[in-house]
């Protein structure tokens, strides 16, 4: 798995490339179907903008992408803030694809009427 960092208006420094990986690490370690990470930080430059430190992450696995971006007052605090997002997202992801179970209640149910039918059948 691979964890590629960019940036867009901002010297990405080994810190911050040391701290997304880190982070973003823990978020891997959660499900082993992710294939790589793509992380793109940004500094917006208007001096208007609150939140003028933006995180981006796209999430690769082998049944989609989980995508999500947060902005904050400070880089590291932009990069926490995605990583718990990243990882409640993932979470639901995981829970979806292994939640779904190809049995249905109908087919158990006519499984039960069978067997009692031959149950009954055996009786007389």
């Amino acid at each position: 798995m691979h964890i590629y960092v960019n940036g867009r208006n901002i010297e990405i420094t080994d810190a911050i490339k040391a701290y997304v990986k880190e982070k973003m690490g823990k978020v891997a370690a959660h499900y082993d179907q992710i294939q790589g990470i793509d992380v793109v930080l940004s500094v917006i430059k208007n001096p208007s903008a609150s939140g003028k430190h933006v995180a981006e992450v796209s999430c690769k696995m082998n049944t989609g992408v989980v995508r999500c971006e947060e902005a904050g007052e400070s880089m590291y605090e932009s990069i926490d803030l995605l990583a718990d997002k990243l990882a409640r997202q993932v979470q639901k992801f995981k829970d979806k694809s292994l939640g779904t179970d190809k049995t249905s209640i109908r087919t158990d149910n006519k499984e039960s009427v069978a067997v009692e039918e031959n149950a009954e059948t055996v009786e007389e």
